[in-house]
């Protein structure tokens, strides 16, 4: 079957037509022009959702990357600090454990919708077939982060020095399962 257009034979437009046209012949030989227009709206909306998608996963990607870099910058300044490279300032580790309880305390899990595993993450595919355990092991995240925020706020090096271990360990076991 040949869709024709103003006297034009639009061959390429055949298996769309035959998919979505029962009909595509007007008695006079000329196309049914609410029925093609139809075909492209159906052909439209189905590109364009797809698009949508791909929009709404890219920006889940993009939203946990985000997170991913707040956590990593505080857990890197404390790092820093616990190892000596940088000197040990008890109220700057102290607004970096604040910033990352208040950064893990996100949703960082919204971040994770079905079909976003991509090449630009480090987003290990167990993610998804472990659901479960990765939900509890970013659950054990915020409670070290929120502990470790409630520590640094006592000022005591030593003991803030100790809950970053227990949080550090906390994210080193997330990303030793679940990061490429």
């Amino acid at each position: 079957m040949d869709l024709i257009f103003n006297d034009h034979r639009l061959p390429m437009f055949n298996h769309i037509a035959s998919f979505y046209i029962l009909d595509v012949h007007m008695p006079t030989g000329r196309m049914n022009m609410t029925r093609l227009s139809n075909c492209f709206l159906s052909l439209a909306l189905t590109v364009g959702s797809t698009s949508v998608l791909a929009d709404e996963i890219e920006d889940a990607v993009d939203y946990r990357q985000g997170i991913m870099n707040v956590l990593r910058y505080n857990v890197k300044s404390m790092g820093d600090m616990v190892k000596g490279k940088t000197a040990f300032d008890a109220a700057d580790f102290a607004r970096y454990s604040k910033d990352l309880a208040a950064a893990s305390g996100l949703d960082l899990l919204a971040g994770f919708p079905e079909d976003s595993l991509n090449d630009d993450s480090d987003a290990s595919d167990i993610i998804w077939l472990d659901w479960e355990t990765f939900q509890e092991k970013y659950q054990a995240l915020q409670e070290q982060a929120a502990k470790l925020a409630e520590v640094a706020t006592r000022g005591d090096e030593a003991e803030m020095k100790q809950q970053f271990g227990s949080a550090a360990k906390t994210c080193k076991g997330c990303h030793d399962d679940f990061k490429n």
